[in-house]
């Protein structure tokens, strides 16, 4: 199964190429990358679900991934053209970690478990700050930088848009 980072990753790849259209078949997992007009479109399911459902044209750049091995396999989510997670801020020692989709913010990865990080906690840049959850699919979303967590910016359970700061980290 490919990792949001890996996927972004082979955007990059394609978007700045001569290729119009590129897929991959990994593991039960398709991976399609088509350029229109200068946007990426992205789409990726479990093989059952990428043949049940049909092609849409796409409104928005669009990519899906997988579901986190505890979600069920559901229908695709929407995601936008890839952006960084971690944005320098003014501060040259401050990052935003951003939604790298829209969808729900979870600060845990169930109501009665603590919450993943809180201000204060050291995280490094596979540490796993969050969950957004779209289209009941649950997305762990990770740091991408050594530091301190000095504010979380969205409270639990509530809705998320993409590229929107969801902590400030003070890099390490």
């Amino acid at each position: 199964m490919l990792k949001i980072q890996e996927i972004r990753e082979i955007i990059k790849l394609i978007d700045s190429s001569s290729i119009d259209e590129f897929t991959l078949n990994e593991e039960g997992t398709k991976l399609k990358l088509k350029k229109n007009a200068g946007q990426v479109v992205v789409a990726e399911a479990p093989k059952a679900v990428a043949q049940a459902v049909a092609p849409q044209a796409p409104q928005a750049p669009k990519a899906e991934a997988a579901p986190a091995p505890q979600a069920a396999p559901a229908a695709p989510k929407a995601e936008a053209a890839p952006a960084p997670k971690a944005e320098a801020t003014t501060d040259a020692n401050l990052h935003k970690i951003v939604s790298p989709m829209v969808g729900t913010f979870y600060q845990s990865p169930d109501p009665d478990s603590p919450a993943f990080v809180k201000v204060g906690d050291q995280v490094g840049e596979e540490s796993v700050v969050c969950i957004v959850e779209a289209m009941k699919l649950f997305n762990e979303i990770e740091a991408e930088v050594t530091g301190e967590i000095v504010e979380i910016l969205v409270k639990d359970g509530e809705l998320v848009e993409y590229g929107q700061p969801l902590f400030l980290v003070k890099e390490a």
